[in-house]
């Protein structure tokens, strides 16, 4: 076997140093993350999949697209956002569902005021 026979298996590996869960709490695949506005001039010693991923979400993505963009592995992905998290250098936020959104009446009522305009 050469080195490169274990280029798949250790590269993962090597980016989570060897770890296989996120710190804090897990993320969904539908949350919203986006590079936190203190994170500009603090990025100093971050791995470039750090870099990489505080670059993507300076507009905000969902942990499923950010995965895609990425190439790397949910599992991956999640640790190294566990990392910026701790860090303060991206927030999170649970995506809108459908009881956070406003109800179809007062959207009416606000089509109905800028029509009247």
């Amino acid at each position: 076997m050469t080195e490169e026979d274990f280029g798949p298996l250790l590269r993962p590996y090597t980016l989570t140093r060897g770890r296989t869960r996120p710190t804090g709490p897990e993320f969904d695949l539908m949350t919203i993350i986006r590079t936190a506005p203190s994170a500009y001039g603090r990025t100093a010693g971050l791995a470039p999949e750090h870099l990489r991923i505080l670059h993507i979400c300076q507009s905000p993505a969902s942990v499923a697209d950010l995965t895609s963009d990425i190439g790397l592995s949910l599992n991956v992905v999640r640790i190294l956002l566990g990392d910026l998290r701790e860090q303060g250098l991206i927030t999170a936020r649970p995506q809108a569902t459908v009881a956070q959104l406003p109800e179809e009446r007062i959207l009416r009522e606000v089509i109905q005021g800028l029509r009247a305009l």
